[in-house]
């Protein structure tokens, strides 16, 4: 069970990702039927600790109170800082008696020179996921997902992916409804892209332009409509074949490929926030009927929108 967690505090930290895990982490939310854990803050020395952002942060413990560990979480910090003998045994050990370990951003070297990577998948910020392959041919480094599960570690893309692969935790050790408590404390989607493990494999990545924000935008409100290519095409002031190519290579998918998934975005919320029936959901998200929707929750995220429903509903939270 999940209870005792403690963070690392490593000199040059990244506050944001540092605060990820504290604010997951380090609330407890009972008084909202959600959990608590047993937080600690550890540093190798108890004392001042310099972030990448030029303050220091002053942390009381220091490692001895990662001993007993359910979980060490490693937040982002400078790569090419040193990191401590000192930390690199308290994963180790930690791997060695079976605790989770994960990784936030770049957070993801500190494991990897701790060689407790070594054989498995891992992930970190798209910006430096060549560089953790090239300098760790050992490990097989996945640019494309928001976070990597490989036995009892965990390790996550860029800033809020580790907020993805905490409330993954959590859910996998006590259950949606406590994920749910959290992220809805926390005004997030209890898990982007849904279901019951980590579905979005490669996210559609955003426009690198203007030029198709008016189109997208008026998509995105008529989702419940038959939305045709020449019709967008139309809108976009382009023939049809040109707007398919310019739309592909501006937002890297094709029109209907991004249409279907906003369709399904726009499905997994109004499932999660509402009492419509399925048929309604189909209808105001663009699938139609429930049996189309059906087929694009089972191809996209390997589950039906009933059971999406069951595990990730925030309604009986309010």
């Amino acid at each position: 069970m999940l209870k005792k967690v403690v963070l690392l505090a490593i000199p040059g930290v990244a506050p944001f990702e540092f605060g990820v895990v504290c604010e997951v982490f380090g609330i407890d939310r009972t008084e909202h039927g959600g959990p608590a854990f047993d937080f600690t803050i550890a540093a190798v020395e108890p004392g001042v600790v310099p972030t990448s952002l030029g303050y220091d942060m002053v942390i009381p413990n220091g490692l001895e109170a990662a001993a007993e560990a359910d979980l060490i979480a490693v937040p982002a910090h400078r790569i090419d800082d040193e990191v401590h003998p000192a930390i690199i045994q308290v994963l180790r050990d930690a791997v060695d008696r079976g605790a989770w370990v994960m990784s936030i951003c770049s957070g993801a070297f500190t494991l990897a020179n701790a060689g407790i990577l070594s054989g498995r998948s891992a992930t970190t910020h798209w910006m430096h996921a060549d560089r953790l392959a090239r300098e760790f041919p050992d490990i097989t480094v996945d640019p494309d997902v928001l976070f990597v599960e490989d036995g009892r570690i965990i390790s996550s893309a860029g800033t809020a992916a580790g907020i993805d692969a905490c409330l993954h935790l959590i859910r996998s050790e006590l259950g949606a409804s406590a994920a749910n408590v959290v992220a809805r404390r926390m005004v997030v989607p209890p898990q982007r892209a849904g279901g019951q493990a980590q579905f979005i494999a490669t996210p559609i990545p955003e426009s690198r332009s203007d030029s198709f924000a008016e189109v997208t935008e008026w998509m995105l409100g008529n989702l419940d409509q038959e939305l045709t290519i020449d019709e967008l095409a139309r809108r976009a002031l382009m023939s049809p074949r040109t707007f398919a190519r310019r739309f592909k290579a501006d937002l890297g998918a094709t029109p209907g490929a991004w249409l279907n998934r906003q369709r399904l975005l726009h499905a997994q919320r109004l499932l999660e926030e509402t009492s419509l029936s399925l048929d309604s959901v189909a209808a105001e998200s663009g699938f139609g009927t429930a049996a189309v929707m059906r087929h694009h929750f089972g191809k996209s995220l390997n589950t039906t929108p009933a059971a999406y429903r069951r595990a990730f509903s925030v309604r009986a939270l309010a």
